[in-house]
């Protein structure tokens, strides 16, 4: 059997797995949430030898986890609050991630903070002491500077010639620094899931549980209807910002971190990120970040969210205003809202403590309840690693449970490949940077008719819808338009690739 077809999600396995459960099969541990942290840890598991069932009321990466920055962060934030731990476990985790786990989804990424005629020099000041102690840190958490360089100043020229969009006006230089960056978060999760599901583990979506014991869980497959009890010896809540639904113990304090969605031509072809200080602030930001796809993502606010969870968060006009003052600090021609082709905000789970959010702390916790479930809160995207490898440590602690250690810090995910290999792989950069090594596979399933964009100004193609319903679990339109691909993120992309997406739905069965 090929790594594709040992690794793949689709609706056939999908019912397979659930009939196995639904009968009552009893697997070892329980895995509620399929975001980046509950795929994460059915990954671990599974690799450590436990049987694996892992479930989501909707999708892969439905929550928090296809909203954020997608970037693979050092932890130079907070390194400048004093939690070295945190920050010395991101840059570990992002050096991870860049030279072993997925190397075909990550790349360096330049960042430009531009000292304008609104940014104070103390705050130039401080920026710099911190990029200096981020690249110490880099250098202790064992990334290497062929991996992501080093520091340094940048003259307001040299600043210009790497943003041209920059305002002139006032420019007195700048810091270069580099961070990482993922293609996509959507398509880390889905590969987890993948490499877990290559593992063992039964990853279904589109199965809410409606009720978490130390045993198991009430489970419905929201596509029938139909009820199961799904047995488990472990159970482990990592549904996020909706963690207290089904932990009463758990009080989170979520925080809404909202992003612009642009066209790069607005910044004459942007290649660089840009991190901009927020005027009167000296520690926040606004971050410029390119994408691979013709688009730039402008973030991000942190404002605390109050009330019920919403599924998709709603994005307010008023942080739509801030991201656009702050981002026009900086340019030469301001961006209008009319400019904005879409947004996007996405709740990041945060324990609750006292104080604005942006002020609290990304640690994560691993909390067991009086009824034994475990739940996984708190963290950020680059730490999904460690955090996972930490809960399935407190579950091979209990008496009876016989784990294996942990694999996964050496791991590749499917496609993944040194770089040196990735650049030979025959098929086009863009589908490398988002399949790997199974570029070529992903065209060479298609039909020639596929091979070509679904929107006009998006380079996505029916033959990456295609594979996302034969290899990638996508079940419904949403799975394929929102998630696998981003075209949703733009609704007339959206709307021009809606007649591909249900074709591909309908005949796409893996054959």
């Amino acid at each position: 059997m090929s790594d594709a077809a040992r690794t793949s999600l689709n609706a056939s396995r999908r019912d397979r797995e659930l009939a196995a459960l639904a009968a009552g099969e009893v697997v070892d541990v329980l895995v509620v949430g399929l975001g980046v942290t509950g795929a994460g840890v059915a990954l671990d598991a599974a690799t450590r030898g436990l049987s694996v069932a892992a479930i989501d009321a909707h999708d892969l990466a439905f929550g928090t986890s296809r909203w954020s920055s997608k970037l693979v962060h050092g932890g130079l934030r907070y390194l400048a609050k004093g939690e070295l731990g945190v920050a010395y476990e991101s840059a570990v985790e992002r050096g991870v991630l860049l030279s072993r786990t997925a190397p075909h989804l990550t790349r360096a990424l330049a960042m430009v903070l531009p000292a304008t005629a609104y940014t104070a020099p103390l705050t130039v000041g401080l920026a710099g002491a911190g990029l200096r102690a981020g690249d110490l840190l880099r250098a202790v958490a064992g990334t290497r500077r062929s991996t992501l360089p080093g520091v340094r100043t940048l003259s307001a020229a040299e600043a210009r010639g790497m943003v041209p969009a920059l305002r002139s006006g006032g420019l007195r230089g700048a810091r270069l620094s580099w961070d990482g960056q993922l293609c996509d978060d959507a398509r880390l999760v889905t590969g987890l899931a993948r490499a877990a599901a290559g593992a063992g583990a039964k990853v279904l979506t589109r199965c809410r549980a409606t009720e978490l014991t130390g045993d198991g869980a009430a489970v419905t497959d929201t596509l029938t209807g139909d009820r199961h009890t799904v047995r488990a010896r472990a159970v482990v809540n990592a549904t996020g910002v909706w963690a207290g639904q089904l932990a009463p113990d758990i009080t989170l304090r979520p925080s809404r971190g909202t992003h612009l969605v642009l066209p790069s031509s607005l910044f004459g072809g942007l290649w660089a990120g840009l991190t901009i200080p927020v005027p009167g602030e000296l520690s926040r930001f606004v971050i410029v970040l390119p994408q691979a796809d013709g688009l730039v993502y402008v973030g991000l606010t942190d404002e605390p969210v109050d009330g019920p969870v919403p599924d998709v968060p709603e994005v307010p006009e008023s942080d739509v205003d801030f991201l656009l003052d702050v981002l026009n600090s900086a340019l030469e021609t301001p961006v209008r809202r009319a400019d904005v082709l879409g947004a996007f905000a996405g709740l990041r789970p945060l324990m609750a403590a006292g104080g604005r959010t942006a002020d609290i702390s990304r640690r994560h916790a691993v909390v067991q309840g009086r009824d034994g479930v475990l739940t996984v809160v708190g963290g950020k995207l680059t730490t999904y690693r460690r955090m996972a490898q930490d809960t399935v440590d407190v579950l091979a602690a209990r008496r009876g449970v016989h784990a294996g250690p942990c694999r996964t810090r050496d791991l590749p995910l499917p496609g993944a490949a040194p770089r040196d290999l990735l650049t030979r792989v025959p098929a086009p950069a863009r589908l490398i940077a988002r399949y790997g090594t199974e570029a070529p596979a992903v065209l060479a399933e298609a039909a020639p008719e596929l091979h070509t964009p679904v929107a006009p100004g998006s380079p996505v193609t029916g033959a990456e819808l295609q594979w996302a319903v034969r290899h990638e679990g996508a079940l419904t339109v949403d799975d394929l338009l929102d998630r696998r691909t981003r075209l949703g993120l733009v609704p007339h992309y959206r709307a021009a690739a809606l007649p591909t997406a249900e074709q591909v739905l309908s005949e796409g069965r893996a054959p």
